[in-house]
């Protein structure tokens, strides 16, 4: 069961946006909705045969929803909805949408790809208009590196390379995924900075070191 605590009116909401299947109860996702009372699950619905579309429409009712700041936690495909929500709602400066955690978005785009997430092509090519952090796996099954690194350069992302973990999920034996909460942490200290959102005990130096900036033509 999530912490209950006073939210101050600047705390954010972390909406959690699963992938296909949604996040079952070993998956971080989870974990994170469970400890933390500020992580609230996006009910996108259709987990087994997701509607682009719908996903979109559910995700900006949840965020319009909010009552405070947002930062976006999504995983697999819902790294892909989180990219069509800006493509199709087209966010301006006033929305409640700081920033995104982007975990392991898979290939959308290929002849070999299930067709449920082939619902999610093409790749949206659209600069995301706020600060993003796109975690992704060497060895993820559904996605290259070197094509996470590409989603990253579209999307106007910091790609971190959190090295051999799979897909990021329940199967990659990572349980709560700390490095993940840090992840999210110093997102949260980016876009809202006040101390007490630093994770102690920490080395920044740890992210700095596996942290690419990338940009848009490079």
């Amino acid at each position: 069961m999530a912490t209950s605590h006073r939210h101050d009116s600047k705390d954010p909401l972390i909406l959690i946006i699963p992938g296909l299947n949604d996040s079952g109860p070993r998956h971080w996702q989870t974990l994170w909705e469970r400890e933390h009372a500020d992580c609230v699950r996006v009910e996108l619905g259709m987990w087994d045969n997701p509607h682009r579309n719908t996903w979109v429409n559910k995700l900006n009712a949840a965020i319009h929803a909010s009552n405070r700041p947002v930062i976006l936690a999504a995983h697999s495909l819902g790294c892909h909805a989180v990219g069509w929500w800006n493509a199709l709602e087209r966010p301006g400066a006033d929305s409640k949408v700081l920033g995104a955690l982007l975990v392991a978005p898979p290939q959308v785009e290929g002849p070999a790809i299930d067709a449920r997430i082939a619902g999610f092509a093409p790749v949206v090519r659209q600069r995301l208009p706020f600060t993003s952090i796109l975690a992704a796996s060497q060895n993820d099954p559904y996605i290259p590196f070197g094509q996470a690194k590409k989603l990253a350069r579209i999307w106007g992302s910091r790609l971190v390379d959190v090295g051999p973990l799979g897909h990021i999920n329940a199967d990659s034996g990572i349980g709560n995924w700390p490095y993940g909460r840090y992840l999210l942490d110093r997102l949260i200290a980016a876009v809202i900075p006040r101390p007490a959102a630093l994770v102690p005990g920490r080395n920044a130096d740890h992210l700095a070191a596996r942290e690419t900036r990338l940009e848009i033509g490079r």
